[in-house]
């Protein structure tokens, strides 16, 4: 079962072929979700050394960064590299 954790944004790599798929309408609608009710989803991630690779959830990420928190919830799931 995945353990919920909290991870620093900073930390969050995106692919390069995973950002070319974000939608700025998309990232407003959320960020103003999470706004009102706060994150309902949590992303997906897998380590990679001292960072985290985003699975899933380039969205949620983006949305959290437009309202300048630090973390973000998620689960580290164990993942194979594309």
């Amino acid at each position: 079962m995945l353990k919920r954790e909290n991870f620093p944004i900073d930390k969050i790599y995106v692919p390069t072929e995973r950002r070319k798929t974000r939608d700025q309408t998309r990232v407003d609608a959320i960020a103003e979700s999470m706004l009102k009710d706060g994150q309902q989803t949590p992303i997906k991630v897998r380590a990679d050394g001292e960072r985290f690779v985003l699975i899933e959830g380039l969205h949620r990420l983006e949305a959290a960064k437009a309202l300048g928190e630090q973390t973000i919830a998620g689960y580290r799931v164990d993942a194979r590299k594309h």
